[in-house]
């Protein structure tokens, strides 16, 4: 199988490669050939809107051989009169922002500097990113996540007198985070409850389909001893367990979830806090759904099976395919707060 997807895979990931090396390879030489052709004093004609495009698009490869051969590169500036750094900001390019930093010998210099109207590069962070931006990530709450992250990014990089500092507009960087992000937050704080209940409801039933299933037992008791028939049965054994797991996970689960429903939707609260709330409820979740289909078919087996074995086939098909639709399902929204989560690692 592995074979099979590198034989099928590996193709389409050489031909991006040769891609790349030929990309860059056209930018070296259309690079010497402008330093062939040209005056230094001529050459920012050629390198500014390249590199103004490549820091918006986050193409920091494309920055950092532009920057090499043309130094004055990096002093290029847009129309509004924002540098590269601080264009950077402005657009989430994480990888040209880390770049520049550590490329460029006046750190102390970005810490402080302002654009035409006294912001910092803290007032720039807080304002709302491009659409462009924000559709990369799925969902109000991963977008406001993204955004705090990138927020406390720079935060950690400017001075610490810059942080509380008002711009032209009397304006502090958080009282522009804030009303940028205003809209946003009431989304992703609809977001969250209307998924988190959905999620509550379901815990709530597997809850008292396993606790209506750990009272009656599969077969039965034994009408003398109250003791259940299948006592001795391997499968029994696989039932209770599984029971008693999905039973334990689905009331984590769904307690979890409600913390998240009464818990107050603030900034900090969408930073770390309640997504990581959700990731656990979701495993959870999970873990009782899987549990919860183990005793079914355990069930099943016990019932039906004793003496037709072929039985197992069926049940193990039909106890995988609510675990896989799950999967499929709900785990992408998982995946999306762990990509998210992870935030801009790497950067300073």
């Amino acid at each position: 199988m592995l074979i099979w997807i590198y034989v099928s895979v590996s193709p389409f990931i050489i031909e991006r490669v040769r891609n790349h090396k030929d990309a860059m390879k056209l930018l070296v030489d259309v690079i010497t050939l402008i330093r062939e052709k040209n005056h230094p004093s001529s050459y920012h004609q050629y390198y500014t809107n390249p590199i103004l495009e490549a820091t918006r698009q986050d193409a920091h490869e494309l920055v950092e051989v532009i920057v090499f051969w043309f130094p004055n590169a990096i002093l290029s500036a847009t129309e509004g009169g924002h540098n590269i750094i601080q264009y950077a900001v402005i657009n989430r390019s994480g990888k040209v922002y880390n770049l520049l930093y550590q490329m460029n010998e006046h750190r102390n210099i970005y810490r402080t500097m302002k654009d035409s109207s006294g912001n910092n590069l803290l007032h720039l962070a807080a304002r709302l990113a491009p659409s462009n931006k924000l559709k990369l990530f799925p969902g109000a709450a991963s977008q406001i996540q993204r955004e705090l992250q990138w927020f406390e990014v720079v935060k950690r990089f400017i001075c610490p007198l810059s942080i509380t500092q008002k711009n032209s507009l009397n304006e502090t960087p958080q009282t522009i985070f804030t009303r940028e992000h205003k809209e946003l937050m009431i989304e992703a704080e609809k977001w969250m409850k209307s998924t988190v209940k959905s999620y509550t409801i379901t815990a709530a039933l597997i809850i008292t389909i396993m606790f209506a299933a750990g009272i009656t037992v599969p077969g039965g008791s034994n009408q003398e001893t109250g003791i259940p028939i299948f006592t001795n049965n391997i499968a029994f054994t696989v039932f209770a367990i599984s029971d008693a797991i999905s039973l334990s996970a689905a009331f984590t689960s769904m307690l979890i979830f409600l913390s998240i429903i009464t818990a107050p939707f603030s900034e900090k609260g969408f930073l770390q806090e309640l997504p990581l709330k959700l990731r656990i409820g979701l495993s959870t979740l999970f873990i009782s759904t899987t549990a919860m289909m183990v005793a079914f078919g355990a069930t099943l087996y016990l019932v039906f099976g004793q003496r037709n074995k072929w039985i197992l086939i069926p049940i193990a098909v039909l106890a995988y395919e609510p675990i896989d639709s799950f999967v499929n399902l709900q785990f992408p929204v998982m995946l999306d707060f762990i990509s998210t989560a992870r935030g801009y690692q790497g950067i300073l």
